[in-house]
């Protein structure tokens, strides 16, 4: 079979790209190893948090970008799939000064709390030092945006393929095409986007190595003790201790855990079990924490993280294959954003990647 492009990977990227390709009027193809709505990447759960605020201005200004992307993608989908909640970052005044600087050189709206005054806003939390507050943040609905850009993709009229087992990827010998076959299935295309999450690095084999590191990463939720307190997204950004993220996760109750604090894994082999110790450390920290939770989890549950050294993306091309792949643990916010950039180098409307995200080994 035969195709403009071939996109390896359906979650969160990969489903962006081809709805950007579809509505371009491409032939796409959109090939996922395993079954629709699966828990094995990196893309699922009900809810992640979207927010401008970074200490780098680069992924400020790209929050920017995304925002109205996220709306156009829900116009077409027809169904809410951002909402804005805001976001609070708290913890050590310098952290809390540099994303404040960002912001301010983006002209992003922000709000400078101490401890005691956000306490008193939001009487759930407890805050560590200097507090941030930016009305722009919030959550995106994530495995509703997976569901409807597959959807959509597919009403523009990409391929679906679900389940299609492990995909294998060869560079024709011209350096002009790509072969893809996944299954029973085999397509050549001229070009193929490999947006495979934790199995990045399998599937590109020798076309082109992506330096990354597979982690497990678990997230936890709790129940509200008032149901109608209020919960913005928020960071506490601690000095010597992992990140701890978290929002209010439609139907789940409040999701808290650390970022990038899971072990080294390799997603073929390694189980995807939570781990007991984190679970109770994150309960002690609720409990610390969270005067308006009930500090014992209602919910754990599992993700992979893939990271640069640089905990960059890379959005890159080399030769037929663009490389959309890893997002290093913050990317659901920049969705649509990353599709589009995707699109662009594989259709060819943009020759020049961005250099922040080239491939570097």
């Amino acid at each position: 079979m035969r195709a403009d492009v071939v996109v390896i990977g359906a979650g969160a990227m990969g489903s962006a790209t081809a709805w950007w390709l579809a509505r371009r009027g491409h032939d796409v193809v959109l090939v996922e190893r395993f079954e629709a709505g699966h828990d094995r990447g990196s893309s699922h759960g009900v809810a992640r948090i979207f927010r401008h605020a970074y200490e780098d201005a680069h992924y400020v200004r790209m929050a920017k970008e995304a925002l109205p992307l996220w709306r156009e993608l829900e116009d077409d989908a027809g169904q809410v799939l951002l909402e804005l909640t805001g976001c609070v970052d708290h913890g050590p005044a310098p952290v809390v000064e540099r994303i404040a600087a960002a912001l301010i050189g983006e002209s992003m709206a922000r709000e400078v709390l101490d401890a005691e005054a956000a306490t008193r806003r939001w009487p759930g939390m407890r805050f560590d030092e200097a507090v941030l507050f930016h009305p722009e943040g919030g959550r995106c609905l994530a495995d509703a945006t997976v569901l409807a850009l597959q959807g959509r993709a597919g009403a523009h009229g990409a391929v679906v393929r679900f389940g299609a087992g492990p995909a294998s990827l060869e560079v024709n010998a011209a350096g002009d095409g790509v072969r893809v076959r996944a299954g029973d299935e085999e397509w050549d295309a001229r070009v193929a986007v490999v947006t495979a999450g934790a199995w990045v690095r399998q599937v590109l084999g020798a076309v082109a190595p992506v330096p990354t590191t597979v982690t497990l990463e678990q997230v936890q939720h709790f129940t509200p003790i008032d149901p109608a307190l209020e919960w913005p997204s928020f960071l506490h950004h601690r000095a010597d201790a992992p990140v701890v993220y978290g929002l209010r996760s439609p139907g789940e109750g409040v999701k808290v855990d650390e970022h990038h604090a899971g072990p080294v894994v390799d997603p073929e082999t390694d189980a995807r079990e939570p781990d007991p110790v984190r679970r109770r450390a994150v309960a002690d920290y609720v409990r610390a924490w969270f005067p308006g939770l009930d500090p014992t989890p209602v919910h754990t549950s599992t993700c992979l993280y893939t990271t640069t050294p640089t905990e960059d993306f890379v959005i890159d091309r080399v030769g037929p294959v663009v490389i959309g792949s890893p997002c290093s643990g913050h990317g659901f916010k920049f969705t649509p954003l990353v599709g589009r950039m995707l699109a662009d180098l594989a259709d060819g409307t943009e020759t020049m990647p961005d250099p922040r995200f080239a491939l570097r080994v």
